[in-house]
């Protein structure tokens, strides 16, 4: 069984309506978990009643969790706002938590033994968190960075340092363009500009969503393209959290990357067709969304 370490926020996503558990590593977590996945989760809640909570929502997933608590920070909440079209923008307070997670020998250990390492930006935006971030990928075997730009909680210097210690990047086309240019990177087409980054951050592997129009992904020095399908998007929140994690499911079990691609692209399709950033979704529900255009 493949052994993957998730490292970052876990918080409350707080709707107008309703609150649920999130943050991307978890929602990572979660969907990486649903394909049979050794999952672990690293960050830190506070010592209070909404940590307690969300402690007992955990307990509900098969997931081992290295949750520290902090007893000055509180327990993170995000509030969320959708647009007509279902597309999420996120309310992050500042500081909680997860902005305090303190490196020790039990998670070097985690993830020194782990296939992978799955990390964000948003966590990066602590001096606390950023540090034990860097000490763990020192020591991680293969480190996916899943890059989130969330403003104003980021810097280009120090995503870039994250991006130099990746061996595998997701972007979407918005945070490709921001980056891109912050690097000075002038690509004429996307896929230029995708491996004029790989050579800059000495990465082999990049990936970039292009929300409804599918994905791109570098690989093995090929790329290899996706068209998405088309849902009734309900909300846009976790969708790329699940593309992210059936690709590399599909990636670290050696699948063709053609098909892990568009696996990839049909997992969040499906997850933005539905309420939340979780959503139980079956093999036959991916099996049918990706035979969609047969006839």
């Amino acid at each position: 069984m493949t052994k993957i370490v998730c490292f970052g926020e876990v918080l409350w996503d707080v709707f107008p309506t309703h609150k649920t558990i999130g943050g991307a590593p978890l929602n990572v977590a979660l969907r990486l978990k649903s394909f049979q996945n050794d999952i672990s989760l690293i960050s830190c809640l506070g010592d209070d009643t909404s940590g307690k909570e969300l402690k007992l929502e955990l307990e509900k997933f098969s997931i081992s969790y290295y949750l520290q608590t902090d007893k000055e920070y509180k327990t993170s909440t995000v509030a969320i706002s959708l647009d007509k079209n279902g597309s999420a923008s996120y309310l992050i307070h500042k500081p909680c938590a997860w902005d305090n997670i303190q490196v020790n020998n039990e998670l070097k250990s985690l993830v020194k033994n782990s296939d992978a390492f799955i990390f964000g930006s948003l966590v990066a935006r602590s001096n606390t968190s950023r540090n034990t971030l860097i000490t763990l990928l020192d020591i991680s075997k293969f480190s996916v960075f899943d890059v989130n730009l969330r403003s104003p909680h980021y810097q280009i210097s120090s995503i870039q340092v994250l991006m130099n210690a990746a061996n595998f990047i997701k972007f979407n086309d918005d945070e490709l363009t921001e980056i891109s240019k912050g690097l000075g990177i002038q690509g004429a087409s996307i896929e230029q500009t995708i491996v004029s980054v790989a050579t800059k951050t000495n990465t082999a592997s990049i990936c970039v969503t292009l929300g409804e129009k599918g994905a791109i992904l570098f690989y093995d020095q090929r790329f290899f393209y996706s068209k998405g399908y088309q849902v009734e998007v309900v909300d846009t929140v976790g969708s790329g959290d699940s593309f992210l994690a059936t690709l590399i499911d599909a990636l670290l079990k050696d699948e063709d990357p053609q098909l892990a691609i568009d696996k990839s692209c049909a997992v969040g399709a499906l997850v933005a067709k539905n309420k939340g950033a979780n959503p139980m979704i079956s093999k036959l529900e991916i099996d049918a969304i990706m035979n969609q255009d047969l006839p």
